[in-house]
């Protein structure tokens, strides 16, 4: 392997990593706002709302006109679709997984998301 190919191997763990990091302290934020008076069902819906508003904050970057953002928004919206789609699967799969650990860890865990 070459030292670039190490490098690109080192640099895609970091930004996992970080990726990772950044994903456990929204749930971390989330679990805290679960209360009586709100389920994680509540949590979750204002959850998804957020993450609604923050990736198409993002997605507008680098748009000067509304009009050229218009044109765009077919896209846009299948992107962020087509990638929410695959990291549910991947976390449903996990947890089906991983059931009972999960659900165990839940009882003993007043904020049981993972």
């Amino acid at each position: 392997m070459s030292d670039n190919q190490e490098f690109n191997e080192s640099e895609f763990q970091d930004q996992m990593h970080a990726f990772f990091e950044r994903a456990d302290a929204v749930i971390t934020l989330a679990n805290s706002q679960l209360s009586p008076s709100s389920h994680a069902g509540q949590v979750a819906a204002s959850l998804n709302y957020a993450a609604a508003r923050f990736a198409i904050s993002a997605a507008t970057i680098g748009f000067v006109k509304g009009s050229d953002l218009a044109k765009e928004k077919d896209d846009i919206i299948k992107f962020y679709t087509e990638k929410y789609q695959q990291m549910l699967a991947e976390n449903l799969e996990q947890y089906i997984e991983n059931f009972d650990q999960y659900t165990q860890l839940a009882k003993n865990n007043p904020n049981p998301s993972l």
